[in-house]
């Protein structure tokens, strides 16, 4: 099997690429006279820049050399974490299959925490210390390695204003209960229009259900038609009439079982320019927590 090639190392900045300038159309057959149309300026596709971060060996020669990953331009950074695999004595080198979690840490102080490969939101500009937790394994190379990597980014893609926001007038839950919390999802700018997706969901062998009367809402389908079946400890709701200083409201119903659980929300916005593919962004909501000895009444 031939070998693929190493993921790019340099350099380790990630730097906001120049926005395309504004081009006028030349239409083959105009008609004289008619003014040329001008495209709004389009965002540059996400860049990913990445840095050497560890080598994990294992019995029998095994090894696998793995990178840590940045990539953003906008509202999101994404960490991954792409490793080659071989073996002692062999030139030959395979993609490796990687997961596990990474932790993104600025001046000693954790920044964010996630899966691999994973996002969250725009940490700003700075010079990180990024580590993974990862566990690689390749079957035609036979490796199968756990262990932690480290890598230091610095990331320069400032952190873009706030457009929208998700606020809960409560953040506590606990078992055998049910709990009405109350979200306000607003839009704080005149950018992009009042289409957004709010989600809900909560861990989904906990039991938890979440329901709402909003018809704007829904639980999930599952299953193949005509299966009917919905999962009930996530909820989807569209909402279509955010304006500035008009924000939505959400009332939903958490019933938990006898098992804890959280419940994260989230918000998917559209900010049209043109047709570009990069138009949409991702916001992470507060997350309600849940524990046994919450005081009754949250």
């Amino acid at each position: 099997m031939p070998s693929h090639p190493t993921p790019r190392r340099t350099p380790l900045v990630l730097t906001a690429a120049a926005v395309l300038a504004a081009a006028a159309l030349t239409a083959v057959g105009r008609p004289a006279g008619a003014a040329h149309r001008t495209l709004a300026p389009e965002p540059p596709p996400p860049a990913m820049l990445c840095a050497p971060a560890g080598t994990l060996k294992g019995e029998g020669g095994q090894r696998a050399s793995v990178s840590l990953c940045a990539s953003g331009g906008g509202a999101g950074t994404s960490l991954s974490a792409p490793a080659t695999c071989g073996r002692a004595g062999s030139s030959a080198s395979y993609t490796c299959r990687t997961s596990g979690t990474w932790t993104l840490r600025r001046d000693g102080r954790t920044v964010a925490t996630g899966p691999l490969p994973g996002g969250r939101e725009n940490p700003g500009p700075g010079t990180y210390e990024v580590s993974g937790t990862v566990h690689v394994r390749s079957s035609p190379v036979g490796v199968d390695l756990r262990g932690t990597v480290r890598a230091t980014l610095t990331l320069t893609d400032p952190k873009p204003a706030v457009t929208h926001r998700i606020e809960a007038d409560r953040l506590a839950l606990r078992p055998n209960t049910t709990t009405t919390v109350t979200y306000t999802v607003s839009r704080d700018s005149d950018e992009g229009d009042g289409s957004a997706r709010f989600g809900l969901i909560g861990e989904e062998t906990s039991g938890v259900e979440l329901t709402t009367a909003d018809p704007r809402c829904v639980n999930p389908l599952v299953g193949r038609y005509p299966s009917s079946a919905r999962s009930m400890y996530a909820l989807d709701c569209a909402l279509t009439d955010l304006q500035p200083g008009r924000p939505s409201t959400v009332v939903v119903r958490a019933r938990l079982a006898d098992a804890c659980t959280t419940v994260v929300s989230k918000l998917g916005y559209w900010m049209p320019r043109g047709q570009s593919l990069y138009t949409g962004g991702m916001l992470a909501g507060p997350t309600v927590a849940c524990s046994p000895s919450t005081p009754r009444g949250n």
